[in-house]
């Protein structure tokens, strides 16, 4: 069976768009696309008036050796988001298929599966956080096409552990397609599920430069796949999905000198997060701080509703989690700089003084 027998019928049999871009390799007077001839008069603004390439070639294969594949088995996309949602349109039919998800987890698996007209099951996770392969293997039905795993967990932080997402990968082989987020792996230090996808064609890796790489308001993102989930995938992808100068910056970021820098910043973030573990951990009010593989802490609270409120009155946000499956109780708080953490502690220790 190929992997490919899991998709909709109608997306495997699509005659996918032919843009102008993909038309005009090797060509220097380009006339076929309708686009101005001169570029904007705008700071920024040489090469704007071309549309960019659908799947810019240097980034494409920049993005495969950093997360160890090749450039036949990725999909770059805007943010991770994107991936989620062509994934759900390519393998789910409305009325007739459903996804997988984990609670408390990644709104985006349901709210695109919701969108497309899936219907969405729940395995929810242990008390503990981790993440019970057999139970979700037993919701999984005949009309489940993709489960969504994330690790490390937003927003609890914690790790699926290898031979968990070996269990799943096998049997869910011939069924459905394990789709592994892998948003804030940086921070963890864990292997990537990109090893397992030689193995097993029914795993898909999600990455993103939103995280340890600082490029959220660019919208990087990548899908890693076999070569033929990523070819359907390219079949109902928008035509340019990357802004020009959101690749510049990618590659920017990917630079020897980018990597350096960003070596330094998940370093900084990661002995930030250590501190802020063991400080939070003593600040009167608060119940427990979650262990977190990410760039953030999931904090128990005795009052979650009013420290929240404290915290945004001294110009500090963070993440109201309490409307999560058993975090009833919980704020989700970045690992900023120093004087940012500082500043967070510093309100949470008037508070519990008042």
């Amino acid at each position: 069976m190929s992997v490919l027998d899991l998709a909709r019928p109608d997306i495997r049999s699509l005659a996918p768009y032919s843009s102008a871009r993909m038309e005009a390799q090797g060509g220097t007077v380009l006339l076929n696309a309708n686009e101005s001839s001169r570029s904007p008069n705008v700071p920024g603004g040489e090469g704007l008036n071309r549309y960019p390439d659908p799947q810019p070639r240097v980034l494409v294969e920049t993005l495969a050796e950093l997360y160890g594949s090749t450039a036949d088995r990725l999909l770059v996309t805007r943010g991770s988001d994107e991936a989620i949602d062509l994934l759900v349109r390519a393998f789910c039919r409305a009325g007739q298929d459903a996804v997988v998800v984990s609670p408390p987890t990644f709104g985006m698996y349901a709210v695109c599966a919701r969108i497309q007209g899936a219907s969405v099951i729940e395995s929810p996770l242990q008390p503990s956080g981790a993440l019970d392969a057999e139970a979700l293997l037993a919701a999984v039905t005949p009309t489940t096409k993709l489960v969504f795993v994330c690790t490390p967990n937003n927003p609890t932080g914690n790790l699926v552990p290898r031979d968990v997402l070996v269990r799943l990968a096998s049997a869910l082989t011939d069924r459905a397609i394990l789709v592994v987020d892998e948003a804030y792996a940086e921070f963890s230090g864990a292997t990537s599920a990109v090893t397992l996808i030689d193995e097993y064609d029914n795993v898909a890796v999600l990455r993103t430069l939103s995280k340890a790489w600082s490029l959220a308001g660019a919208r990087v993102g990548t899908l890693v796949a076999r070569a033929e989930v990523i070819g359907l995938l390219r079949r109902i992808i928008p035509p340019y999905p990357l802004p020009s100068p959101c690749v510049d910056a990618a590659l920017g970021a990917l630079s020897y000198e980018g990597r350096r820098l960003q070596r330094h910043h998940v370093q900084e973030v990661l002995g930030e997060r250590a501190r802020m573990l063991a400080e939070l951990s003593r600040v009167p009010g608060v119940r427990e701080v979650l262990p977190s593989h990410a760039n953030f802490l999931a904090v128990r609270f005795d009052d979650a509703a009013g420290t929240y409120r404290r915290l945004l009155a001294a110009g500090v946000v963070v993440r109201d989690i309490t409307r999560y499956p058993g975090l009833g109780d919980a704020l989700r708080i970045t690992v900023g700089t120093g004087n940012e953490n500082d500043r967070v502690l510093a309100v949470l220790r008037a508070g519990a003084a008042a």
